[in-house]
């Protein structure tokens, strides 16, 4: 469907017209075709720059008292890691109910945490390992949460405080608060 790229065709993927000039896409120009390996291998160079877990998954005895937790009431450990991902803009008390509510009502609870999960990621630049959010909260719902539980505590954040405890003790301001304006010039 696509012409063959030509021999002398530039790796800068700037289409080459007939006569070997810069074209536009009409009047029988061709493109250069990146070779087949080169996305993947951009896409590897992506995924180095991410941070592995400080924790691995099933490290969960590290701290026996959230896995104890976790394990017996999953909607503490939930509102914990919500409320310092959310950066205070949901409190641990309201996360964790409303996976209560959807854990009761649906039994789709993995679904709400893995969502956190991502943002988390996100956030702080860490890989999607062992496998997808989604398959790790599907699978090992408590393991993944224990595991997220440890990696804001390894981050510096004491998980019973809550966000803006936690940045009142390191001395910043919560993010969520607007900064302080000055009243402007006046006469």
């Amino acid at each position: 469907m696509y012409p063959k790229p030509e021999e002398d065709a530039p790796a800068t993927g700037i289409p080459m017209s007939a006569s070997g000039g810069a074209g536009g896409p009409m009047g029988g120009s061709t493109y250069y075709q990146a070779p087949a390996g080169s996305t993947a291998a951009f896409a590897m160079q992506g995924a180095q720059a991410q941070a592995a877990w400080s924790t691995g998954l099933c490290d969960c005895f590290d701290d026996c008292g959230n896995c104890c937790v976790t394990c017996l009431c999953p909607c503490i450990t939930f509102g914990q890691v919500a409320e310092i991902i959310d950066r205070g803009s949901s409190s641990c008390g309201s996360s964790g109910a409303l996976y209560a509510l959807i854990m009761l009502l649906t039994g789709c609870h993995c679904v709400y945490s893995c969502f956190y999960r991502a943002k988390m990621r996100a956030q702080y630049g860490l890989q999607e390992r062992p496998c997808a959010d989604c398959c790790i909260h599907w699978c090992c719902e408590p393991c993944a949460l224990c595991q997220e539980y440890r990696e804001l505590k390894k981050r510096g954040f004491d998980m019973n405080l809550g966000w803006h405890a936690n940045m009142e003790r390191q001395g910043r301001t919560p993010a969520t608060m607007p900064p302080l304006m000055h009243p402007g010039m006046t006469r």
